[in-house]
């Protein structure tokens, strides 16, 4: 894809809003650092509860203006139906060596739902196998140097915690453009300033089935990232895993006290 931009990250999810309420603080700490980002969803998110195909293509691509993507790309794959298989590891390959990204980031391995397994799994191998030169695959070979698992609320494994306390209203804003999933009466600024308790009571005024144990998104995310913010002394974080171990240059600058 002669178009398609060189990207410096590139996320990688199973379902449209997936990428914007797990990783969407750090891609847009990233773009406003000047860095292209990109999002890849395996799935249109079809077979969701509430809206539909179409609904989501424009929500996605509006999530995607907020968030300042250079790229986002949708493989069709089936919702619900996402399957671990060498076809559709060379699909995501391709994206891969299409846009050329130094980070791809990834749903954990402890997932509720099968296509977030399956998109972890896939991505794993598809970055893999990008870097083989007689893959048959078109372009040059490009592995990328670093995989991030970011967390879907129910593995607590972290490596380490990004801070995007700056970027929350952002995130929330990119969340609420999916308004045939989440749709709500109230703004950015009335979530932003709601305390605990009371976030907690709206919640539970407007379940929903989306996500266990019923709770609306917004109670989930910010209650999850300031449980998150705390644990570094930061209002709100996002948490990330990786295989490897990290190597420290300076351990003296490392910001997070012991007692």
């Amino acid at each position: 894809m002669s178009d398609t931009p060189k990207l410096d990250i590139l996320a990688i999810a199973a379902h449209p809003d997936d990428i914007e309420i797990t990783c969407g603080g750090l891609l847009i700490k990233y773009a406003r650092l000047g860095k292209k980002t990109g999002a890849l969803d395996l799935t249109r998110g079809e077979m969701g509860t509430k809206g539909d195909e179409h609904d989501r293509q424009r929500e996605l691509a509006k999530a995607a203006e907020i968030m300042g993507l250079a790229y986002r790309h949708n493989l069709e794959m089936p919702d619900s139906a996402v399957e671990f298989t060498q076809e559709n590891k060379y699909l995501i390959a391709q994206a891969i060596r299409d846009t050329r990204p130094e980070l791809v980031i990834l749903p954990h391995w402890v997932q509720r739902h099968p296509d977030h397994l399956a998109c972890s799994r896939l991505g794993y191998d598809a970055c893999f196998l990008a870097g083989l030169k007689k893959a048959p695959l078109a372009g040059d070979p490009h592995r990328p140097k670093k995989i991030f698992y970011v967390s879907y609320f129910r593995n607590t494994d972290y490596s380490f915690l990004v801070d995007i306390s700056d970027e929350m209203r952002q995130k929330l804003e990119a969340v609420a453009a999916y308004t045939s999933q989440f749709g709500s009466t109230l703004s950015i600024d009335d979530l932003l300033k709601m305390g605990a308790d009371e976030l907690h009571a709206r919640s539970q005024r407007e379940r929903t089935d989306i996500f266990h144990p019923g709770v609306i998104i917004y109670d989930l995310m910010l209650t999850r990232s300031r449980a998150l913010g705390q644990m570094v002394g930061v209002r709100y974080a996002e948490a990330y895993t990786v295989k490897e171990q990290i190597l420290i240059d300076d351990p003296l600058s490392m910001p997070v006290k012991s007692i």
